[in-house]
């Protein structure tokens, strides 16, 4: 696999916020979003063992895989490997291709083409939707059915960008399927 980076840290959003987890960023991806503050190209090509030798320093056994879009490099065997040694495991999907099935958490934080993914992805634990000031909230009908609906503004790189969370606060008090999500983890500044 070609890792951009591994880190241990806490999970600054969405459902499981403030879990501590390990986080494997995978490169590439399938977009090119103009708020993403990932440097997805760049990485290293390690073995599953390679990996194992990184995270098991780390008194976690949760795993998150980022990216990028991880569903362009992770299949099965890449998480049964992992999961025979007792980790459970995350993703955190743009929802334009489908997970794998040993996955054990799914957050789809979908950015084009909204009303595809649940032909792809019928079931996640969470969909989280990044919204800058004046963007139109999808329906909620048209997600894969979920734990959870999180509304997510963007930031101004780790800085909150005002505009933006107090256009999603609107957008939640206006339909209260929606929560609200902010980038905890930019808000605290931890990795």
């Amino acid at each position: 696999m070609t890792v951009n980076e591994i880190f241990y840290s806490l999970q600054g959003e969405g459902g499981r916020v403030g879990e501590p987890s390990i986080f494997i960023r995978l490169t590439k991806c399938n977009l090119a979003c103009s708020f993403c503050d990932t440097d997805f190209a760049d990485g290293d090509d390690m073995s599953l063992d390679d990996i194992l030798n990184v995270i098991s320093k780390f008194p976690c056994k949760w795993i998150i895989w980022t990216g990028g879009e991880p569903t362009l490099q992770l299949k099965n065997d890449h998480l049964a490997f992992f999961k025979e040694r007792g980790y459970k495991q995350a993703i955190e999907t743009n929802g334009t291709k489908p997970v794998p099935s040993l996955i054990d958490y799914i957050t789809c934080s979908p950015k084009v083409n909204y009303s595809r993914i649940k032909e792809l992805i019928p079931r996640v634990n969470e969909i989280r939707i990044p919204l800058l000031n004046g963007d139109v909230l999808p329906d909620i009908d048209i997600f894969p059915v979920a734990d959870k609906y999180f509304v997510s503004p963007v930031f101004d790189g780790d800085k909150p960008n005002t505009e933006n969370i107090n256009y999603c606060v609107e957008q939640v008090k206006a339909d209260t399927r929606w929560t609200l999500s902010l980038q905890v983890h930019k808000l605290i500044h931890i990795e």
